[in-house]
This record gives C-alpha cells, structure tokens and sequence, in this order.
C-alpha cells in the first residue's frame, strides 16, 4: 500500500509539473517550477528528467529551460480525434470560418468552464495561438451561455456560484437573475452574444449543440474583433449560419428532437424555468 501511495503521488506531482506549462509563460527554470508546485529542487529536476525522457517536456541544451515536449500533442491530438463533438464538428467549422471570415470555435463544459476542442480562424480574426485545449469561463462568454442554456437556475447556479461574482471588463455579467433573464432571451431567438463581456474589443456568437438524448454537450461559436464581427450589421447572417452548422452537428451526433424545424434550438419564450 505504502509503494501504491508513494507511485500516486510521484504521478500527481508529475501532472502539476506540466499543468505549470500551460498558463503563463511556456519555458521555465527548474527554480520557478518547484516554486510553482511547491516541490524541492532536487524532487523537481527528478520528475522533470522523468518527463523528459518520456518526450512530455524538453529541455534547452542552451538556456537549461523548460517547455512542453512535442509528445503531448500526439497525446492530445488522439484525445480530440476520439471526441465525437470535434469528430463530427471539424470540417463544418472549418467551412464556417472559411465562409464567414471569423473565427469559429467548439467548446464543451467542464465543471465551471468551458473547454475549446476545435478552433479555426477566419481571414477577418487571425490568431498567433490556437485555442484548442483552453478554457474560459461560462458567464463572460457566448459559447458559456449557450452551455448553460440547458440547465435550470439551481443547476446554473451549483456550477457558476464559485466564479459569478468574477468581472472580466465592466461589461460581464456576474448578477445571477439578470444571467438568467439574458439566457431566456437568447434561448428563445436560438443563440446566445457577448460583446466585451470577456474582453475588450471583442464579441461572439454562440449556438448550443445538442446529442441524441437531446441534452446540450458542446456549442459553436463565431467570433473576432468588434469591427470585423459588425453585430450591428451582420447579426441576423451569422446567426442563420452558426445555428446552421451547430445543428448539422447535433444531427451528426443523432439530435432529431421534438419541434425540429431546422433549427435545433426552439425554445416557448413565455416558458419560465423553475427556480
């Protein structure tokens, strides 16, 4: 029993180890990595050699620092390839983005974030990064919205109460009542806007994604700066393409519901939920 727990703990140090690679800055000493997991130095540059040799992490022969190896995208790229979500998404987002020159992104939830499994990027919104495997929070996010859009107050509010009352810019959303009123609204018309609410400069919108039994597993979104995304002008086009594409990726994952009409999504707007 003593070798299992020592074995556990040795793999969940390891874990925090690369966890420290993906936030902040992407190359680090052995010194700012035992500081950030709270290990010694000589525990630290044991586990890192061990990553190393598994091709997880690699070292600079130069600088000594440390980034993450190359091996973690075969392992991440499988991950994603095996998700029924991205398998059936990939190619419907990449149109999308081509069509609309925006970026399109998938997400799923995943406890109180959102996690993005596809990212395609439109002539309009370039990015130097993808965000593929990034999170973000549900309440300052269309793509968050619309995943929330399947839940009733209580089970919004058993996910979001530990970050609602976290304000991104001046524009989020951190009143529960009035979240809620937001996503009746949206729920209604069939997807889900943010403008500024996470970030300055930038807006979304968003359309949840429905699987055979119904329930809402992942949304689709389209977004990039304000002058490109123009909601302004182009709100009505955008919302017919995304709700388009998500709902041939909820018919791809056997989503045929009750009232489906071509769109995925119709909701009464007079129905309150209950709180």
């Amino acid at each position: 029993m003593a070798t299992d727990v020592g074995g556990n703990q040795s793999v969940e140090r390891a874990l925090s180890i690369l966890r420290v690679f993906t936030v902040g800055r992407s190359e680090l000493r052995v010194s700012d990595i035992a500081k950030l997991v709270d290990l010694g130095l000589s525990t630290t540059s044991r586990l890192l050699a061990t990553l190393e040799m598994a091709g997880f992490v690699d070292r600079d022969p130069i600088s000594g620092l440390y980034r993450m190896g190359l091996d973690i995208v075969s392992l991440g790229g499988a991950v994603l390839n095996l998700h029924p979500v991205h398998r059936e998404g990939r190619q419907i987002a990449q149109n999308l983005a081509a069509e609309v020159g925006l970026g399109v992104n998938v997400a799923i939830r995943r406890e109180g974030h959102l996690f993005y499994l596809l990212n395609f990027e439109g002539r309009q919104a370039p990015r130097s990064f993808t965000l593929a495997g990034q999170h973000n929070p549900l309440h300052a996010t269309g793509l968050g919205k619309a995943l929330l859009s399947g839940m009733d107050h209580e089970e919004r509010m058993q996910v979001l109460r530990p970050v609602l009352q976290r304000g991104y810019t001046p524009r989020t959303i951190t009143d529960p009542d009035e979240l809620d009123a937001e996503i009746r609204r949206s729920r209604a018309r069939g997807y889900f806007t943010e403008v500024e609410e996470l970030a300055l400069g930038r807006a979304c919108l968003a359309v949840p994604i429905r699987d055979v039994s119904g329930d809402v597993v992942a949304a689709l979104s389209v977004s990039g700066p304000l002058s490109a995304i123009d909601l302004p002008n182009r709100e009505a086009d955008l919302a017919r393409a995304a709700i388009e594409a998500a709902d041939s990726i909820s018919i791809g994952l056997g989503y045929i519901g009750p009232g489906y009409q071509g769109s995925a999504y119709l909701y009464e707007a007079s129905v309150e939920e209950p709180r």
